[in-house]
């Protein structure tokens, strides 16, 4: 409305992220049975607005593994702009492993935190790219 995307959409843009992220560095897999009754929860975001983004550019979104705790990870965020590359915003987000039929956290697994501990020092690809 304002001819620029508006925060609704940078939140979207980076919980899609998230999931991507979570899927590539741990193995989670909602749709595999496995990982039944085993999710996430964002406990904390904080996001800072750097450049706005005009409607209709395409943003890619980079991401990295900060640390890893007994039940969550804390992760980082970047949106640039896929042409020319300019920051538009960061995240920085903290992600409990969460029981879902208890409601509760629950411990990272060990092949989760061995996967992990290969991502904290990892540059990574965009997880997610997006139209404004």
């Amino acid at each position: 409305m304002m001819g620029h995307m508006t925060t609704r959409f940078y939140v979207a843009f980076f919980d899609d992220a998230i999931n991507i992220l979570l899927g590539q560095v741990t193995g989670w897999a909602p749709t595999m049975p496995e990982w039944a009754d085993r999710g996430w929860a964002d406990v904390r975001h904080e996001i800072d607005f750097v450049g706005e983004v005009a409607s209709g550019v395409i943003v890619e979104i980079y991401c990295a593994v900060r640390n890893v705790g007994r039940t969550s990870i804390q992760t980082d965020y970047e949106m640039r702009r896929l042409h020319g590359g300019q920051i538009a915003a960061r995240l920085a987000a903290k992600t409990v492993f969460f029981n879902l039929a208890e409601r509760k956290s629950t411990p990272l697994t060990e092949p989760m935190l061995e996967r992990l501990k290969s991502w904290m020092t990892a540059t990574t690809a965009p997880s997610h790219g997006g139209t404004a």
